[in-house]
């Protein structure tokens, strides 16, 4: 099995949009109003976008984009317009992250973990 999709909820899915443009996500279907989707522009996995009435109580989701210069990727974001909760940072789980909230407040991690994503030393 194979995770290659997912899909986030959105009130305004044409403002969603142009927010995952700007972060580099190329989109390859459009049905504004109501959905999108996008290919990474690294792999094979897609993420779409489906309009709502109301987004869900609680947690909620966090989405994380892995990028190999996550310094460089956070400043020319910053240079586009987008605003960062963080700064890059090393976490003590070996990963460098970023972190940012989308317009609907969905969670987003810009990190990059390489090895240590799927084999960390404490791997089992």
């Amino acid at each position: 099995m194979n995770l290659n999709q997912i899909t986030i909820p959105s009130l305004d899915v044409e403002k969603a949009t142009a927010f995952y443009k700007t972060l580099g996500l190329h989109l390859i279907v459009d049905a504004l109003p109501r959905y999108v989707r996008f290919e990474c522009p690294n792999g094979n996995s897609t993420f779409s976008i489906h309009k709502v009435n109301e987004l869900p109580i609680g947690i909620g989701i966090s989405i994380y984009f892995e990028n190999e210069n996550i310094d460089e990727t956070v400043s020319n974001l910053k240079q586009k317009g987008i605003l960062f909760l963080s700064e890059p940072q090393d976490k003590p789980w070996l990963w460098r992250e970023a972190h940012l909230n989308d317009l609907d407040g969905n969670k987003i991690i810009i990190y990059h973990a390489g090895e240590n994503r799927k084999n960390p030393p404490w791997r089992i």
